[in-house]
This record gives C-alpha cells, structure tokens and sequence, in this order.
C-alpha cells in the first residue's frame, strides 16, 4: 500500500530503506502492538464486540488506531540521518511513551470528547496536551513523509492562527492557538477525518494482505509465471516485467517494493539479451508504477478516494480498469517496437521455467487472486474481502511443504506490517491537519470558487492547472498525501465546472502518480536505477518517455466518461478501439518504429517529420471528443488520418527505396 514494503531485501536499493534496524525488544513490543491493532480492526470488521457484546465508538476506535501505531515512527524511523541506525536513543523512548500516553487519554474520554463537544470547549488541560499531541504529529509526519510534506503541513495546520492576516483571497477566520489544537485533534474534520476513517474501516486488511503476499512468495511465484508466458518472444524479459510488475503491483499496491520484488529478476534478463541498463530500469519503474493502477487492489489512495466519494471501492476499481489497461497496452506496444527496431530476441526455451512447474507450486496465488476477485465484485464484502483471502493464502502456505513459516519468518511478516501500519497511519493524521486547518478558517470552499475564477471558468484549464498541482505535490509528498490534499482543495473546482467526480478524483489520482517516473524525483525511477546499475536521471528519462502514456489517459477518461465504463457499450467499444490505435502509433513514434510499417528512421532527417506527423495524429486518435473539445470524434478521426497517412506512406516509401538499395548493393 505503500512505497517502503520490503525495500530492505536487496543492497541495492538500501538507500530507498529508511527505516532502523529495530532492537529485538522493541521488536517485540512491535509485534505486540501490531497484533493489538489487527486485533481491534478485525473486532471492528466483523462485529464481534470484543465477545462480550462491547462496541467501540467510531472515535474511540480510531483514536486506539492512532495511538497504538503512530507512535512507532519514532522506533522505527532514525530523527535525522546521523541518528544511530540500529538502537533506538533515549529521546525517542520518551517521545514514543508520551504520544501513546497522550493518545491513550483521548481513547478513555472518547465519550466525554462527543458529549460534551471539547472540540470547541474543552478544559484548559485538554488543550494543553491536544498541543503537545500537535507538535508530535508534525514529528511524526517528517519522519515518515519526509521534510517537503512537514513543512506543507506545518505551515497549513497553523493557518488558523494567522488566517486574518494573510492577503486578499487567501484570507479566512482566525483562531486562538488553543481553538486550533484542539479542533485538530478532537474534531472528525482533522487528525480523525475521512483518511483516517478509511485506514479504519477499509485499508487495514488490504495492508495486511499485501505484505501476506510479498512474505509468501506471491513477488516468486508472478516473476516465474510471466516469465514462463513471455519470456521465449520478442524483447521477453521487457514485456515480462509489464506481465509480473502489474499482477504483483495490482495485489501489493506499492511502487517501490514491486520494483524490489520483479525488478531484481527482470532487470538483469533484460540486461542479458541486449537492454541498456537505463532502459531496463526505466521498463520497470513504469511497470511497477501501472501496477498500482491496476484493479483489484490499487493502493491505500483508492481506497480513501471511495470513502471521499461514497461509493463501493469495486466502483473505482471497475472504473479504473480501461485506463489501466492502454497504460499497460501502450508500455507492451513501446517494448515491442524498441526490441523490433534493435532486434532483440527473447530468452531461450531452455532458460525459462515450464507453466506446468509453475502453476503446481504456485496454484493457491491464483486461487487467492480469484478468491479476492469474487468478494470484491459478485459478493461485494470489500471489507472481509482481504481478510479472508489473507487466511486463506497463509492457511496454504502453511500446509505446502518447504514454504511454511517459521517463528522467525512470522515475526517479519507481523513486523513488517507493522512498520507499514505505523508509516500511513502517521502520513495520514498528519495530512488531514492540512485539512482541518482550511475547515475550521472557512477555506474549503473559498479555494474552489478562486480556482474557478482563475482559470476563466475554463474547464480544460482547470484540468492542466490541476495536472500540474498534482504533479507537483507528487513530488514533494506521498501519492496518498498529495490526492487528499487536492481532493479537498482541487476536485471540487473541476466538479464545478460539470466533470464527472469519480473521474475528476480519478485524474487527480493517476497525475499524483506520474512523479513516480518523472525526473527529477522519479522515486520509481532511480530505485530501479540502483538495482540496473544505471545512471538515475537518464533511467528516469527513459521511465518517462516509456510511460509517456499515462500523461494523456487521464485526460481521455476525464473528457469522456466512456473510459471509466459510464456510457453505452457502443460508444466505450469504439472509444476504446480508437483509442488504442491511437497508441500504437503514439508508441511508434516515441520508439521509431511502428508495426506494419516498419523502421521510422530509415532516413536521419525525414525520419523525424514521420514520427512527428504519426505522433500528433496518434494523439488525435486517441484523444476522445468532449468537455472543452468540440470537435467531434469523426473529425478527430479524420484529422489524425490526414497528418498520420502521409506519415506512414512516407515511411512505407523510404523503407521500400532502402530495401531496395540494399538489394542492389
């Protein structure tokens, strides 16, 4: 669900790890803690009342969550970088006891907090300590979200206080320091807001079956599986790692751990049969990055992005399977035409495993996968759904023989989960003060009809200034932090200007995402690079032009309905088609070759008006009529027919007279 799950496996991407060597005492207090709070979501999800018929309040609940989890980021992530990395100091004990005692004190008056509204008059000593719990949360939020996020969140949460005395449109209601502490800790508008309500109620048990998945060798069992289904064909290797990369990544949801699983299989093969090093990693980080796109489960951010919406997560996740699939089509159709145009072979028969092998060791993946597929969509049990395909998948792990857990082993797998519990839990109380700050100053709104005034009531400009807010805090903040943030700020701009809202949240999603391969960050990018041994921003490069793609899919489900599977099947057939053979050629051109053509740079000079032409009439093709295009889809069709024709023609014609000059030579 997130980017740090099992980064620690491989030396070559321990600079991507920065988490501490965990002491075994607080190892087992980890351990302990961790089952405490899978205890108590399990007890909430199946309404088991603890056995005696004892129900939490929401907020009791939460708070519990909170407490329980947040405060081991002070364990398991060093204060600065020359903190030690494998004790823990002192100070971090004492902060680690303070915030669970803090915590602690707001589950045992969750009642009093609601009866009694302390949101809004609580007793001098109750804001004292929501202070305290304020400063720890911003601690709490650096360490696991890195500066760029803290410092967002440090200067928004104290907005309240400042309000009155910022310019213009920027200016709301200000608040004493007192009113805002304890709006954000004891309102459900901040630190207890819709994030969090859906790490409680929906994200755990997905957290849970994903690292499930990673310790029983799901990573192993997809690596094999595709290389045994494409490893023997054109560029195998590459177009094994899209085939691995989007089944792990669409159960693990994680960028940088599906790099670590599949990349360091896949990246040396390519490398082995002719793949430049920055290729190879660039082929994996955009492989890595669809396959959090990709249904059934896509990350902690879809889930909250239900929740945010109100709709079944099986919604999204069926909205989110056309997109999914041409970004994943178009990486296969660039793949294919690059290993064309250097004659690159696939692997050997001889080196690849037998699907027969495969699916005997390996059948109960697939029967999880199928498990988890049916109570998503036929049974709907989206909040059970992990829960028993995770008890299933250990329940088989445990009776095959050679793959069961050990103590050792389980103890990692609890740990392991518990460090990812702790990291979103504490990412996600920290973004929602960002959240309650605007609430409380009265800014929520306010944004919105700024945005709109600003772009002119310009939809599409709406849209290309939300592409690059979104990019932008992609950048400096996880891809959870950065939707939320813009799903309370950005969305209902775009709402406003008549988009639809699962697409509008959608686009905001997928544009979070491309910071994943786009330099200069590009986390996605350089992880693979440090596994390739490659230059990282010339592998980031590649990831981008490979993945080109997805910086023109949202724009085509946001402008039609019709990619997110909301229109007659005629129209979402031939939008699809269209769209798709706008790719290839979109994917032809970036790589310089295109398929029934041939090689696009016969000649130096003429080679770049072919690719040029068929590149905007792709473009054409596939982007879809509709919001601010007026343009219907028949006259989009024929202007990409007249500037991509003379293109192809023109290829077609230099590859003849090379051919033939080669003949005769």
């Amino acid at each position: 669900m997130n980017e740090t799950v099992g980064v620690a496996k491989s030396p070559a991407v321990a600079a991507f790890s920065r988490h501490r060597r965990v002491p075994i005492g607080w190892q087992a207090v980890l351990v302990v803690v961790t089952c405490l709070a899978t205890g108590l979501a399990v007890n909430h999800f199946f309404n088991l009342g603890f056995f005696v018929g004892y129900t939490l309040l929401e907020n009791h609940y939460q708070y519990a969550l909170v407490g329980l989890l947040a405060p081991f980021v002070f364990i398991i992530f060093p204060a600065h970088a020359q903190a030690p990395a494998d004790k823990v100091p002192w100070y971090d004990g004492v902060l680690f006891v303070a915030m669970m005692s803090i915590v602690g004190f707001f589950v045992v008056n969750s009642q009093k907090i609601l009866d009694l509204g302390w949101e809004f008059g609580a007793p001098q000593e109750v804001i004292y300590l929501c202070f305290v719990l304020w400063l720890l949360l911003l601690e709490v939020t650096r360490r696991a979200g890195g500066t760029a996020l803290f410092v967002i969140v440090a200067v928004v949460s104290l907005y309240p206080i400042y309000a009155d005395k910022v310019w213009g449109p920027l200016s709301g209601l200000a608040s004493p320091i007192g009113v805002a502490a304890a709006y954000h800790i004891m309102s459900n508008e901040s630190m207890l807001g819709i994030p969090m309500r859906a790490l409680a109620n929906l994200v755990i048990g997905f957290v849970i079956f994903g690292v499930a998945l990673t310790h029983t060798g799901g990573g192993k069992f997809f690596i094999n599986l595709a290389f045994a289904l494409l490893g023997h064909v054109r560029g195998g290797p590459a177009k094994v790692a899209i085939f691995a990369s989007g089944l792990m990544g669409s159960m693990s949801g994680s960028v940088i751990s599906n790099v670590v699983t599949t990349g360091v299989m896949t990246i040396p093969a390519m490398k082995r049969i002719g793949f430049s090093a920055s290729y190879a990693g660039g082929v994996e980080a955009c492989a890595s990055t669809g396959g959090v796109l990709m249904p059934p489960v896509m990350g902690a951010t879809a889930f909250i992005m239900a929740v945010f919406l109100d709709i079944p997560y099986i919604t999204i996740a069926i909205a989110a399977i056309i997109p999914s699939l041409l970004y994943f089509f178009g990486l296969f159709v660039q793949i294919d035409a690059y290993a064309a145009r250097k004659g690159l072979p696939g692997m050997p028969p001889e080196d690849l495993p037998r699907i027969r092998d495969i699916m005997r060791e390996g059948w109960h993946f697939i029967a999880v996968f199928v498990l988890l597929t049916i109570m998503l969509v036929v049974l709907q049990r989206e909040v059970l759904a992990p829960f028993y395909a995770t008890a299933l998948l250990i329940a088989v792990n445990q009776i095959k023989a050679g793959d069961r857990w050990t103590w050792k082993s389980t103890k990692g797998f609890v740990i392991a989960t518990g460090n990812l519990l702790a990291e979103i839990t504490a990412i996600l109380a920290g973004v929602r003060l960002i959240v309650g700050a605007l609430s409380v100053t009265g800014m929520a709104g306010t944004f919105v009809n700024d945005l709109v005034f600003l772009a002119g009531g310009n939809v599409l400009i709406l849209l290309l200034m939300g592409a690059l807010t979104s990019f932008i805090l992609g950048i400096g903040m996880t891809v959870t932090a950065a939707y939320i943030f813009l799903a309370i700020v950005l969305a209902p701009a775009l709402i406003k200007g008549g988009l639809d809202p699962l697409a509008v949240h959608m686009f905001i999603f997928y544009w979070s995402m491309v910071s994943y391969i786009t330099p200069p960050v590009a986390l996605g990018a350089y992880a693979a690079a440090a596994i390739a041994g490659a230059n990282p921003m010339r592998t980031g490069l590649e990831a981008m032009r490979l993945g080109s793609i997805i910086y023109f899919i949202p724009f085509f489900f946001v402008l039609n309905t019709a990619f997110i599977l909301r229109a007659p099947v005629a129209d979402i057939v031939l939008l699809t088609v269209s769209a798709a053979l706008g790719i290839v050629m979109i994917a032809g051109a970036l790589q310089g070759y295109l398929i029934g053509v041939g090689n696009l740079m016969t000649h130096a000079t003429a080679g770049w008006v072919v690719r040029a032409l068929i590149l905007i009439g792709g473009i054409f093709l596939a982007t879809p009529s509709g919001g601010p295009i007026t343009l219907t889809d028949f006259e989009m069709m024929l202007i990409a027919l007249s500037l991509s024709g003379p293109g192809i023609v023109l290829a077609r014609w230099l590859n003849f007279r090379a051919a033939r000059a080669a003949g005769t030579a």
